[in-house]
């Protein structure tokens, strides 16, 4: 029986996570939003490593895995925004350089050529600041730590990294499309 189903039923479980964990964080329930977070963080990092260890990736994967984690960011940015845990301006940030890496991604797709999912260097760390940002705010809503400073710095790391990634996926897209055409 070939289980290469299991990485994306954990992708759909973890899609499945994120109306809990914002309802726990307009809800004022932080600690338990926390876990839910820590559980979807973790769900992430397995099914990842089940579809590579066991050749168990697909089309679909490839498409839900950032589907899910964009989601849940997005939602996190937003309620958490919308509870005054993070200023109205970084979330904008956030969504924006998403709204053009998804709307240059669809342009690229239907006039150039399909696009293959191919994140850089610095959108990692874009991506690793973000949830680190978004755990140290649940944390800080949840049980006062840590310190303000670190949240700041973290908040700080984020809108750089949102801002250099964006413009490196419209600078490297834009040159790939001329390229392409």
């Amino acid at each position: 029986m070939s289980l290469h189903w299991i990485p994306n039923a954990i992708t759909l479980a973890r899609i499945a996570l994120i109306i809990p964990v914002l309802g726990l964080i307009h809800g004022g329930e932080y600690a338990w939003a926390l876990i839910l977070f820590g559980i979807a963080g973790f769900s992430d990092g397995l099914d990842g490593y089940l579809a590579v260890r066991f050749g168990w990736e697909s089309r679909l994967g490839a498409l839900l895995d950032p589907i899910a984690d964009k989601l849940l960011v997005a939602g996190m940015f937003i309620t958490l925004t919308m509870t005054g845990d993070i200023p109205v301006w970084l979330t904008s940030m956030v969504i924006l350089r998403d709204v053009v890496i998804i709307g240059g991604a669809a342009a690229y797709h239907f006039m150039v050529r399909p696009v293959e999912g191919e994140p850089s260097s610095i959108s990692k760390l874009n991506t690793t600041f973000q949830l680190l940002f978004l755990l140290f705010v649940l944390s800080r809503a949840a049980f006062d730590w840590p310190d303000p400073i670190a949240v700041t710095v973290l908040g700080a790391a984020t809108l750089v990294t949102v801002v250099i990634s964006g413009a490196d996926y419209v600078i490297r897209w834009s040159a790939r499309a001329r390229q392409g055409a």
